[in-house]
C-alpha cells in the first residue's frame, strides 16, 4: 500500500489536480475547502475574473454536494434513507482553464427530474440562463432541500459552458451522480 502512495501522487500531478477530496461533508469542512481553493487560485491564476468564476462554481458545487445527497441503506423492507452528506470533489487545472468535478449518491427516483433540469439548463443560451435565474429567484418556490433551485443555473452561468454529467445506477434505490463543470480562462 505504501508504494502506491507515490503512484497516486504522481498521477494527481500528471492530471494537474489542485484539490481532491472524498468523504463526509460539514459546513466547517466546506469553509475550509473554500479557503484552500481561494489560496490555491490566488497562487496559480493571475486573472481575477477567472479566479472568481472558479471559486463561485466550487462553492455552488460543494453546497449541492452538502444539500442534495442521500442514500438508502439496509435490506429491502428494513431500509432507511440516510442524508449524511458525503461526496467527492476534484479541481483540475487544464490548458483551457479549470475542471470542477463532483460526485455524490442520490435517490434513483430523483434522477429523471434532475436530468430534465440539467438538459433544460444546457439548452439555454447565456441570456436565457439570466432570465431563468431571475424567474427562479422571483417565483418564491423552494426545493425539498429548502433552496430555490438556483445552484445548477448559477453553475452554468458562471462556467459559461455546458454541464457534463452522468448517472451510475448502483441498486434499486440508489444512483451515483457525477458532474463536470469546465471554466475556461
Amino acid at each position: 500500500m505504501v508504494d502506491r502512495i507515490f503512484d497516486l501522487y504522481d498521477e494527481l500531478e500528471k492530471q494537474r489536480i489542485m484539490l481532491s477530496f472524498k468523504g463526509d461533508l460539514s459546513p466547517d469542512l466546506i469553509s475550509a475547502l473554500l479557503s484552500l481553493v481561494e489560496r490555491k487560485m490566488n497562487a496559480s491564476e493571475p486573472d481575477n475574473r477567472v479566479r472568481k468564476r472558479v471559486f463561485n462554481v466550487v462553492m455552488e458545487c460543494l453546497q449541492n454536494l452538502y444539500h442534495h445527497n442521500s442514500r438508502t441503506i439496509g435490506e429491502a423492507g428494513d431500509s432507511k434513507r440516510t442524508d449524511d452528506p458525503q461526496g467527492v470533489v476534484m479541481i483540475a487545472h487544464e490548458d483551457a482553464g479549470y475542471s470542477v468535478l463532483t460526485g455524490n449518491y442520490m435517490a434513483k427516483a430523483e434522477v429523471s427530474e434532475l436530468k430534465q433540469h440539467l438538459d433544460h439548463v444546457n439548452g439555454c443560451e447565456p441570456q436565457q440562463l439570466r432570465e431563468l435565474y431571475k424567474n427562479k429567484l422571483g417565483d418564491g418556490k423552494f426545493t425539498k432541500s429548502g433552496g430555490g433551485g438556483l445552484g445548477i443555473i448559477d453553475i452554468a452561468r458562471k462556467s459559461g459552458q455546458k454541464l457534463e454529467y452522468g448517472f451510475v445506477p448502483l441498486d434499486n434505490d440508489n444512483t451515483f451522480f457525477s458532474l463536470n463543470v469546465n471554466v475556461t480562462s
